[in-house]
């Protein structure tokens, strides 16, 4: 019977089993401390250096079908945010647990499926009570201080990791009280803590001047902004992609409200700096570099614009990474224009160009000789007929190639951009004529040159005239670092530029190979996390503040759930046709708890991470008693609140500086985090119902009875 019980469960949950088997593996990438992985393929012997989620997928072997779907469902997440991948793969894996805990309690799936997606929905109207507006950060841009002046800083990341100070500077620096909204540990730019911080002890006792326990007068009015709810249907999507973020959703019912709540507080953020520093998630050289691109972006449309009408944009499309390894991080900078290479043969013609203004054209498409445009119609009824196939092929190419020249000597092009692949026999033949022909070249790139030049896109060389013909673009070699030094073979790095072009190429590099992915993959993750929070006008406070929430607003549910529980059970006997509503109201409770565990373990995991405790177990005892506190006091986000706004609150004594101008807030964006949220739980469900609808077929009947008997089958 223990055999056949254990097959029945491997059976039955190998779907949520398999889950949380992947999601274990990238535990280590949460939070801002991430522990990396190497990556080796045995076949090439190459490693790669890897600290995110979506790399790591992309190098395990998913065959199978949840495999895929973890996969589809990161790679969604992914492609549309480039941020979130994280959270979503650790999500998938405590809530897969979560699921599988309902089910070995007899909670039917039905109710599982319905109960945590309310849950989750709850949580997320929620959490609007912790969303900072974002506005006119681009003000002040020609006085503010830059992001370099904060290279010094410590930051803290991660929940309720609170900035500590003495009682007589609370009194000096009262009116910065507001600024101190850091969460846990204190790091230094190599990443590392600073100091870890000591675990609180409930019997110590805690002195807490009575002007800390008030709310600060910058958090008086609400953060409260208008929710914009939307009722959670499992979709069974292999992508797991939304795009109607307005769908209304009303109060899940069942769920009850929470009363005594204290006045909401407000915070505003209209600061750039201050922003990037709480985006930044401890990984400031990146960030650097962010705020190095979006002001030069600002100061090509400020030269454009003249006096600016139209408000700054931070135009993410416009920004392109050229990695370039064997090279101190030192080296990584922001230049205006497009930065690639081209082979070591142009040498010379470089020299000839770079003095001059050259003319440009640019071809969207290949520039190959079979090269046709999609929606091409060969001509029909057309028959060649040939003794020497080859011989006719290389003369249809020379002469193809004598036409290319033909046009371009006419029109006097020195500068050739194609989108997609060039012919290295033209290209060959070009460098011959002092012309310069470069593929493979974005089509954002193609974009801002066209305007800058006045260069007009065509698919063949044979529609080139004059007015198609751009102006002014100058080609020269980019820094003055010896090739030998540079991991490139026969190559070289120019740079393409013209005036006003809107077009900033950021400039990556790494003394190791093996870490220039991961170094890319950072750098866009701050870029698009200052892009939607730029583009939603909004953040949340960050350090692990929209988790806990969601955990205590979930252990408020539960308790009222369960309150609740016992007036509608005491009457269900006496009426079978309330029975699925009696069932919802026993398992309720459960389910909420399950679902509140995830939130738990995402905690625990996220404070493990940054070296602030010795085990999960501290990590976790810790969260508890903040958890018990902030249930306790009625309302969870004005807890929270008031966590964030004292400087000492008595848990943590990190002696780091008393210079309160050093300390900044920890942000995190909306939809992004949502949105994994969302995915992670669909994912999760899916699997779930699909196991169930396996399970319960036609095929348990085959099943002996023995082995069946005692087992009830959903």
């Amino acid at each position: 019977m223990v055999m056949a019980c254990r097959v029945m469960n491997e059976r039955r949950h190998m779907g949520l089993q398999q889950l949380a088997s992947f999601a274990e593996t990238g535990r280590t990438f949460l939070g801002p401390v991430k522990s990396s992985k190497f990556i080796i393929d045995e076949e090439r012997h190459e490693s790669v250096l890897i600290s995110s989620t979506v790399r790591l997928l992309e190098s395990l072997d998913l065959t199978s079908a949840v495999g895929q779907l973890l996969s589809e469902a990161v790679q969604a997440q992914n492609n549309t945010y480039r941020t979130g991948t994280n959270t979503l793969l650790f999500l998938v894996g405590a809530w897969s647990s979560a699921a599988e805990e309902c089910l070995h309690l007899g909670v039917p799936i039905s109710l599982i499926v319905s109960v945590m997606s309310e849950g989750l929905d709850s949580c997320i109207e929620e959490v609007v009570s912790l969303q900072v507006p974002v506005y006119n950060v681009f003000d002040h841009m020609d006085n503010t201080k830059t992001f370099s002046g904060f290279e010094t800083f410590s930051v803290s990341l991660g929940p309720f990791h609170q900035i500590p100070s003495d009682a007589g500077l609370i009194q000096k620096k009262h009116n910065l009280k507001d600024v101190a909204s850091q969460s846990l540990t204190i790091y230094n730019l190599s990443g590392r803590p600073v100091k870890s911080p000591k675990l609180f002890r409930h019997q110590a006792k805690v002195e807490v001047d009575k002007d800390t326990s008030q709310t600060p007068q910058t958090l008086k009015n609400s953060l409260l902004a208008d929710t914009c709810c939307r009722k959670s249907i499992l979709i069974h999507s292999r992508h797991f992609n939304r795009t109607d973020n307005n769908q209304q959703m009303s109060k899940p019912d069942g769920f009850l409200e929470q009363h005594g709540a204290a006045t909401p507080t407000t915070y505003r953020c209209n600061d750039l700096v201050e922003l990037e520093m709480g985006l930044s998630h401890g990984d400031h050289s990146s960030m650097k570099l962010v705020d190095d691109a979006i002001r030069l972006q600002y100061q090509n449309a400020s030269m454009q614009q003249g006096n600016r009408t139209m408000p700054f944009m931070f135009d993410i499309s416009r920004i392109f990474t050229y990695c370039l390894p064997g090279l101190p991080e030192a080296f990584s900078c922001v230049c205006p224009g497009y930065i690639t290479v081209t082979s070591i043969s142009s040498t010379t013609l470089i020299k000839e160009l770079q003095n001059q203004p050259v003319r440009v054209v640019l071809i969207e498409g290949d520039l190959t000789e079979n090269y046709r445009h999609l929606g091409f119609n060969k001509s029909a009824n057309i028959k060649t007929v040939l003794e020497n196939t080859k011989v006719q092929q290389d003369s249809s190419e020379e002469l193809w190639i004598t036409h290319v020249l033909q046009v371009l000597s006419k029109f006097n092009v020195n500068l050739v951009l194609a989108q997609g692949n060039v012919s290295d026999h033209l290209i060959e033949k070009c460098i011959h004529s002092k012309r310069l022909v470069i593929g493979s070249v974005n089509g954002n790139v193609m974009q801002a040159f066209a305007e800058a030049s006045g260069a007009v896109q065509v698919a063949y060389v044979t529609q080139v005239n004059e007015n198609c013909v751009g102006n002014g673009v100058h080609v020269t070699f980019w820094g003055s670092i010896p090739l030998d030094v540079v991991d490139m073979v026969d190559r070289m790095t120019i740079m393409l530029n013209t005036e006003g072009i809107n077009l900033v190429t950021v400039v990556l590099t790494s003394p190791v190979t093996a870490h220039m992915q991961a170094k890319e993959d950072r750098f866009w993750t701050c870029a698009y996390r200052l892009y939607y929070a730029l583009k939603e006008q909004k953040v949340f406070l960050g350090g692990g503040a929209v988790e806990f929430l969601c955990l205590s607003h979930l252990q408020i549910l539960a308790e009222q759930s369960l309150n609740k529980r016992n007036q509608v059970c005491s009457g269900w006997l006496r009426n079978t046709s309330s029975w699925l509503a009696s069932s919802l109201a026993l398992y309720r409770p459960t389910v909420l708890k399950c679902l509140a565990s995830g939130w738990h373990r995402y905690l625990s995991t996220l404070i493990y991470n940054t070296a602030s405790y010795s085990s999960e177990f501290e990590a976790s005892t810790f969260i508890q008693h903040h958890l018990r506190n902030a249930v306790d006091s009625g309302s969870p986000s004005s807890y929270i609140l008031n966590e964030y706004s004292k400087l000492n609150s008595g848990i943590f004594n990190s002696g780091i500086s008393n210079k309160l101008e050093q300390i900044a807030r920890v942000y995190d964006i909306v939809t992004p985090k949502i949105e994994a949220w969302r995915r992670a739980l669909d994912l999760v469900l899916l699997v779930l119902q699909t196991d169930s609808e396996i399970i319960t077929g036609l095929g348990h009947t085959q099943i002996n009875s023995q082995v069946s008997e005692g087992f009830l089958f959903l």
